[in-house]
């Protein structure tokens, strides 16, 4: 994607070039190419374009632009495949999702990630550490080369941001002990094994000029992972999170020196008293690196509706300055999401998004809600379900609420239109405000 293949977006952006994928970005969120420049030469916005992802359509991710989703697919040890993980891309695409993370831990894990990048014009995030886990026989057997020669091998499919546990370091671990569910991130539990079993620091930390060396030659963005992330609300804003927290502001610093574009990674488990103070917490820390939340989870006790109880903290956490928001699905804490989990869990954070935008006043942000209003106060059911974030799903109560209704009483297809079965008739506040103040057209 960029006009100089060995140069990163924000050392371009720094050179005060501007590239293609930053004219994309730029027409999408209606702002200035030269802002977008501006944003990304100062770290605050990320373009994730690997050069070897070449049916990419960039997107840019930062506070100033529009609200971004990023949906998780990926298959398990127990259940899965290719064609599976296909299907949940083209899901997640087709609903809205910004970006897709390819969190693969079972079989076939590279052939299902370059299927996945193939068919993928979104930006593509992965877990490094995942695969260098499923090549050897326990995870403190991984070693910094290999698992450097992981990353290496993303970069060179195309994975155009990864998330990595560099703060997770020896002295934090200590703190998170008297948790209720102590380490709950995946890369955060294998890193913090893997530095008690060697009595070593983590072997990314020490590591991380080699990272920086690879991620600047194919502008793989990193994406900062929140290992100490609290998995329930009675470990949220705990000593452990904002330990690591410090160490995730350094390391955004020396990338953006290392020239290689950099997020960061948010907390699980908030209530929502305390979202707003985690956000401009880490504008701070991180000196407004682009923030890229999991939810938070604002409640542990709705097993099933987790999508819901997410979604919730996540427009809080994006109306205070949160970049990109990763979905959570009905299947969290349960087992792994399929194709409908996938539908489900991007339109609740597509809604989140959106609604953050609304608060946040983005440029256009209210204008599908005016047009959808003017449509129903017209009756017009199209134009609704065509303005609709899921118009299948909109369409389809509609029409079961019309086939109850043709059970009970016939009705003409014109009647029918000018009315919802919740009201009726006789009840609809449309109708009967439009017969008062003389708009219908039927008077």
């Amino acid at each position: 994607m960029s006009i100089h293949p060995t140069q990163t977006q924000i050392q371009l952006a720094r050179q005060g070039d501007i590239t293609p994928a930053m004219k994309a970005v730029s027409e999408q969120e209606d702002l200035s190419v030269e802002t977008i420049c501006q944003h990304v030469a100062a770290g605050q916005t990320v373009i994730p374009a690997n050069h070897h992802h070449t049916n990419l359509r960039p997107i840019g991710i930062g506070a100033a632009l529009r609200t971004k989703i990023n949906a998780n697919i990926g298959n398990s040890a127990l259940s899965s495949n290719a064609e599976c993980e296909l299907s949940k891309l083209h899901t997640a695409i087709s609903y809205g999702a910004d970006t897709v993370m390819d969190l693969s831990t079972g079989a076939d894990i590279a052939d299902i990630r370059r299927a996945i990048i193939s068919a993928s014009t979104v930006p593509i995030g992965t877990v490094p550490i995942y695969e260098a886990v499923s090549r050897v026989e326990q995870p403190e057997d991984i070693t910094p080369e290999l698992l450097l020669d992981v990353v290496e091998d993303h970069a060179r499919q195309g994975v155009d941001y990864i998330t990595v546990h560099v703060g997770v370091l020896k002295e934090h671990v200590a703190r998170a002990s008297q948790r209720l569910l102590g380490i709950v991130s995946r890369g955060g539990a294998i890193t913090a094994r893997w530095m008690k079993v060697h009595n070593k620091q983590n072997l990314l930390y020490t590591n991380f000029d080699a990272l920086l060396d690879i991620c600047r030659t194919h502008d793989v963005t990193l994406s900062l992972g929140d290992g100490l992330r609290p998995g329930c609300l009675a470990d949220a804003s705990d000593d452990a999170q904002f330990a690591e927290l410090e160490t995730l502001g350094e390391l955004v610093r020396r990338s953006r020196e290392a020239g290689v574009q950099a997020m960061v990674e948010g907390p699980g488990h908030i209530p929502l008293d305390q979202i707003e103070m985690n956000m401009r917490r880490e504008a701070e820390v991180c000196d407004g690196a682009p923030f890229y939340i999991l939810g938070p989870v604002v409640t542990d006790c709705a097993p099933g509706y987790d999508h819901i109880t997410s979604a919730i903290g996540a427009a809080v956490g994006a109306m205070h300055g949160a970049a990109m928001l990763c979905y959570v699905t009905p299947k969290e804490h349960l087992g792994l999401p399929n194709a409908r989990d996938v539908r489900d869990g991007v339109i609740a954070y597509k809604i989140a998004a959106h609604a953050a935008d609304i608060g946040r006043h983005r440029p256009g942000a209210r204008q599908r809600d005016d047009d959808i209003s003017r449509a129903r106060a017209a009756f017009d059911w199209e134009e609704q379900f065509r303005l609709a974030l899921d118009p299948e799903k909109a369409r389809e109560l509609r029409e079961e609420a019309l086939h109850e209704r043709r059970l009970e009483q016939e009705d003409s297809a014109e009647e029918a239109n000018r009315y919802c079965t919740m009201c009726g008739p006789k009840f609809c506040s449309m109708r009967v405000s439009q017969q008062a103040i003389g708009t219908d057209e039927g008077e």
